[in-house]
């Protein structure tokens, strides 16, 4: 069993920074895939970002590359979303998953594990 917690969202104008944290608990996390999901209102869930066991492989959704940046510390059992040049358009609610295999999925029915999310609102 792992538990995420996120933290790190509010709110921000646009052209702003956040940078998001999601802290897991347990000694597996080193062998877990992890993604970052948003919801905004009225939307299905979508991918942000996702990040393999090691950092080795990373993918992006297209309206995300190059403003957001997901990395992880297996030593801290924390992954971590850098948002550069925020957008009204991010504005959602963002949750950090975990799947407990070694390789990155966009797809949120492969992950098995989520946090509570945390609100993320740009301000035009």
């Amino acid at each position: 069993q792992v538990q995420l917690v996120e933290s790190g969202g509010g709110l921000v104008q646009a052209g702003g920074s956040l940078r998001l944290s999601c802290a897991a608990s347990g000694r597996t996390f080193s062998t877990y895939a992890m993604g970052w999901f948003r919801q905004a209102p009225g939307k299905e869930r979508e991918s942000v970002a996702a990040i393999s066991w090691n950092g080795g492989s990373i993918v992006y959704d297209d309206s995300v590359k190059g403003r957001f940046t997901i990395s992880r510390d297996n030593a801290k059992n924390t992954v971590y979303l850098q948002m550069n040049s925020l957008k009204p358009e991010d504005t959602a609610v963002y949750y950090c998953a975990a799947r407990p295999t070694y390789f990155i999925s966009r797809n949120s029915a492969d992950y098995d594990y989520w946090g509570q999310g945390t609100q993320v609102t740009v301000s035009s």
